[in-house]
């Protein structure tokens, strides 16, 4: 069996800019990760819609985070943009990914900057961004936080620094 691979976990609200980031951080690291995100999902049309999607929206997510794990336990290296909207969510994902190589990055975005944003997409529910915004960073210990104003090019410069510079357990774990 394969050492499990490892696992760059940038977090943030919607709208923070968490896929452009991980876009820029898997073509700027030497080595091939793959980048995951809820989205690809979203886009690709396979989740239900409207009063189906409430029924099976818990269990579509506990999927999504065991083939995450799951993915990197075969010994891909995963940049995972993700948002980690409970306590109990982050509870099962410390479970999940216990012993592993993670990297755990926090992405601050203003509120005002993520409402523009989630507007301009045009994709998102309104509200989603400043309901994240509000609770989705409180009580995590990051290994690395970056403000999603400075920029993805500096911001993956700090994260690949950083990465390469990490030692001991990250603090997703704490």
């Amino acid at each position: 069996m394969p050492a499990p691979g490892r696992v760059v976990l940038i977090h943030g609200a919607s709208s923070a800019g968490k896929s452009t980031l991980a876009r820029a951080v898997q073509a700027a690291l030497p080595e091939p990760f793959t980048h995951l995100t809820f989205d690809h999902l979203i886009d690709s049309g396979a989740l239900p819609r409207g009063p189906e999607w409430a029924a099976v929206r818990e269990k579509v997510f506990d999927g999504w985070h065991r083939g995450v794990a799951a993915f990197g336990s075969s010994g891909a290296d995963v940049i995972w943009d993700h948002i980690i909207e409970s306590p109990a969510w982050h509870s099962d994902l410390r479970a999940l990914f216990a012993g592993r190589d993670l990297f755990f990055v926090g992405l601050h975005c203003e509120l005002a900057e993520l409402e523009r944003r989630e507007m301009a997409r045009g994709d998102r529910k309104p509200g989603d961004a400043a309901r994240d915004a509000a609770h989705i960073h409180a009580g995590k210990r990051y290994d690395l936080e970056l403000r999603s104003e400075d920029g993805a090019e500096a911001n993956t410069s700090r994260v690949i620094a950083a990465w390469q510079a990490r030692q001991g357990v990250s603090g997703f774990f704490g």
